[in-house]
């Protein structure tokens, strides 16, 4: 049942966050054959998942003590996630991996603005709220609204091509003195686009992946950020502190900030020789 104060979401790709400490004075003691064979099967591994019909995967050299690998992968369905999780731990690259924390979540394009026009909507064509007939118009109004370009080009995305990343955690706050989830629907509704107007005042600064995480994970939300100018972090976010619902309303979780780059890098990343760089994204194929 479709509750009237619930703004409906639209979901796709499901996200395994995955954030490593990398032994690295233990990888160097290995023999150099041994470590460039460790090295290649790990490519060999992630490479035929990289960008594919099927999900995607993205590696993230993190600055900072919290952890120096982060792995994101994209996927249609957790139990796809899960043989993905299994079978990179069964590489022997992960005998020098310590994991450090993750995150669960599921794509998500919230419809708070849609929702309560769809919600007017039928009920100015006199339909009775959760009727079979009242069930199978919102539906079909959902689905609509998966179809519009915009959204479904954001729905089935890759995991965008920029070489600056960042993840945190969110929730809304459920105190006493403040609950985001008590707010009437207009006022939630109201505060969300305004807060997605800063957002989009950033266009082509930054993409924004939104993830939710309710029943998956502690937090709610999880936001990653890419960029080619990781100053576009700081502007954004020390922006959105001052967005009434961030203000009042936002609680965050640990930040993890670095480069992304390519699965063809991965060496240099376990070697240290260099910085590990984020290559152009091949050409097609021509038919």
């Amino acid at each position: 049942m479709r509750h009237p104060e619930v703004p409906e979401t639209l979901d796709s790709w499901h996200i395994l966050h995955r954030m490593f400490r990398f032994h690295r004075r233990a990888f160097d003691e290995l023999p150099e054959q041994y470590r460039a064979q460790i090295a290649r099967d790990a490519g060999e591994f992630l490479a035929p998942l990289d960008a594919n019909a099927e999900g995607d995967v993205s590696l993230a050299q993190l600055l900072g003590h919290k952890s120096d690998l982060m792995l994101t992968h994209y996927a249609k369905s957790f139990d796809e996630l899960g043989r993905l999780q299994t079978a990179f731990d069964k590489l022997e690259l992960a005998e020098y991996l310590e994991p450090q924390t993750s995150f669960v979540s599921v794509l998500e394009l919230g419809l708070y603005e849609a929702s309560g026009r769809i919600h007017a909507e039928l009920r100015d064509r006199g339909l009775k709220a959760h009727s079979p007939e009242w069930i199978a118009a919102f539906d079909a109004a959902i689905a609509e609204q998966a179809q519009q370009p915009r959204n479904a080009a954001r729905l089935w995305a890759p995991v965008p091509r920029r070489r600056y990343v960042c993840f945190y955690p969110m929730d809304k706050k459920r105190g006493e003195d403040l609950n985001w989830y008590q707010l009437p629907y207009e006022d939630r509704a109201r505060l969300m686009l305004d807060h997605g107007k800063i957002g989009r005042s950033f266009h082509g600064h930054v993409t924004q992946v939104i993830s939710g995480s309710i029943g998956f994970d502690d937090w709610e939300w999880g936001v990653d950020l890419y960029a080619d100018d990781p100053l576009v972090f700081k502007k954004l976010i020390y922006e959105m502190r001052f967005d009434e619902a961030s203000a009042r309303y936002a609680a965050f979780g640990p930040f993890y900030t670095g480069m992304q780059f390519s699965v063809s890098e991965l060496p240099h990343f376990l070697e240290g020789t260099a910085v590990p760089r984020l290559l152009p994204a091949p050409e097609p194929a021509l038919s």
